[in-house]
């Protein structure tokens, strides 16, 4: 299990970061909807590099044959104490973030004529701030009540359901909005089903496409406590859960970036723009009397004119976004 998910947190890291790259690159990209995604990005990354670095502090697992237990050191266990404490923030902040994008394409999709770009400063407290109320009375209840090793195990499950229910209440909240949007796009797509025979095809699309961004697949096994599974349930959910946690943060990458119609078309004009711009300065180059005649051969990054794309800061309507997001998932 651990070789699974490191490699998974591992290649998780890595895609995100290179997403994360792109999407703060080019400008015509900036908007609500990314800048959330961004967000989300960061937040799988923390939780990624969090856990990786949580098993390095972590003394190996048992069994220890008679006293041969591995005692830690107060700094050992202030490192691996405080390790932990990052990584259940850090877990926390990338379910508040898929919170943050279903209630952000509920607002697009259901309440459509808000504002695109005023609730942003919420969406960041949300996302940032709301795991700070669960984590910290836990790091409180946890060190006054059960303060035992590096807290990686939970023997008493009341201070674990401290962090356990407000987890759970998003993946609730989230399959709720699940179906609420899937219902929205089944009946925009059953509109253009003459002119889009295959609107089955986009509808089972659409779905596993929102899966993980949203973290449906948390539902499956979120009614089965640890204490009810037992034998191979237990093997079946924790494989389950681990594989699909840890490769998560790759799939979203993967669905959300580079394979997104949008932004491989702006990485697309970018290139083409780089290759005139180098055409164009090898041709001034080589015929000196047509150079006042063509363009700067600068070969910095690419720009976007003044009167293309977005600038900084500028977001587009919420109509203009609310159809843009119905026909991706369309």
């Amino acid at each position: 299990m651990q070789v699974m998910y490191t490699v998974g947190y591992s290649l998780s890291l890595a895609t995100l970061l290179l997403a994360l790259l792109i999407l703060s690159f080019f400008r015509t990209l900036r908007c609500t909807r990314n800048y959330i995604h961004i967000n989300l990005f960061t937040s799988s990354m923390l939780r990624a590099a969090a856990i990786l670095t949580r098993d390095r502090l972590l003394p190996p697992p048992g069994p220890y044959p008679g006293d041969q237990a591995p005692v830690l050191w107060n700094l050992d266990l202030a490192a691996c104490r405080t390790a932990q404490i990052v990584t259940q923030y850090c877990v926390g902040a990338n379910y508040t973030w898929l919170l943050v994008e279903g209630v952000y394409l509920h607002s697009l999709l259901v309440l459509v004529g808000g504002s695109e770009g005023g609730h942003f400063r919420c969406y960041l407290l949300l996302g940032w701030g709301a795991p700070a109320f669960f984590v910290i009375p836990w790091v409180i209840v946890r060190y006054l009540y059960e303060n035992t090793q590096c807290w990686e195990r939970n023997d008493v499950k009341a201070i674990w359901w401290i962090i356990r229910t407000p987890i759970l209440m998003t993946i609730l909240i989230n399959f709720l909005i699940f179906i609420r949007i899937l219902g929205i796009l089944v009946s925009k797509l059953r509109t253009r089903q003459l002119r889009c025979p295959d609107y089955r095809l986009r509808l089972a699309r659409s779905t596993l496409t929102l899966v993980p961004l949203l973290g449906v697949h948390e539902v499956v096994f979120a009614p089965v406590t640890e204490e009810q599974a037992r034998g191979a349930l237990r093997f079946i959910k924790l494989g389950f859960e681990i594989f699909l946690s840890s490769f998560q943060g790759f799939l979203v990458s993967v669905l959300y970036c580079f394979i997104n119609k949008e932004v491989q078309s702006e990485i697309r004009r970018c290139w083409h723009r780089r290759r005139l711009r180098h055409s164009l300065g090898e041709e001034q180059r080589q015929q000196p009397e047509r150079a006042s005649g063509t363009l700067p051969s600068s070969s910095g990054p690419c720009r976007v004119a003044p009167d293309r794309g977005l600038s900084l800061g500028t977001l587009p309507g919420p109509g203009d976004e609310a159809s843009r997001v119905s026909e991706s998932y369309c």
